[in-house]
C-alpha cells in the first residue's frame, strides 16, 4: 500500500507550502485571506456565509478573518440596499494589489518545487492528481 509513502509526502508538500506562503506574505496578507481575495475577485461580491465552505472554517472565524482584511483596507463590506441583513463583502484596490502579489509568491513555490521534473512528468502528475481530485467518493456500505 502506497497510502502511507503518499501521506509523507503530501504532508511535508503542505508543510513548505505553509511556511513559503506564511513566510512571503507577511505581513499584509495571510494564505486564507489570499484564498478570500481570489473568490471575490473571480465572483465581484459575496456573502459572509459564503465564503465559510471554501475556508473549510466557521462562520465566526470567517467574521474575525474579514474584520482584519477590512482593517487592512483588502474588502469592503456594505448592507444590501434591498435587504439590509444582508452583507456584501467586495475586493479594494488594494486588495487587487495584495492578490497579484499572492499569486505571484504562490506560483514561484511550485514552480520552484516542479522545477527538477521534467515536462513529460509534470503533465502526468498533473494528471494523475486531477484523477485523484475526481475519484468518485466511497459509497456508504449498505447494511
Amino acid at each position: 500500500m502506497h497510502s502511507a509513502e503518499f501521506s509523507k509526502i503530501w504532508h511535508k508538500i503542505l508543510k513548505d507550502y505553509k511556511l513559503h506562503m506564511d513566510t512571503k506574505l507577511a505581513p499584509t496578507l495571510t494564505d486564507a485571506q489570499l484564498t478570500v481575495l481570489e473568490l471575490l475577485q473571480e465572483r465581484d461580491a459575496m456573502k459572509p456565509s459564503d465564503l465559510a465552505p471554501h475556508l473549510a472554517t466557521s462562520p465566526a472565524a470567517v467574521t474575525m478573518l474579514l474584520d482584519r482584511m477590512e482593517k487592512h483596507n483588502l474588502i469592503v463590506r456594505e448592507r444590501d440596499a434591498a435587504d439590509r441583513r444582508i452583507v456584501w463583502v467586495s475586493i479594494t484596490e488594494t486588495g487587487k494589489r495584495e492578490t497579484e502579489r499572492g499569486l505571484r509568491i504562490r506560483s514561484e513555490f511550485f514552480a520552484e518545487a516542479l522545477d527538477p521534473i521534467s515536462s513529460h512528468n509534470q503533465q502526468l502528475l498533473l494528471y494523475l492528481m486531477g484523477k485523484m481530485v475526481m475519484a468518485p467518493a466511497a459509497e456508504s456500505p449498505v447494511r
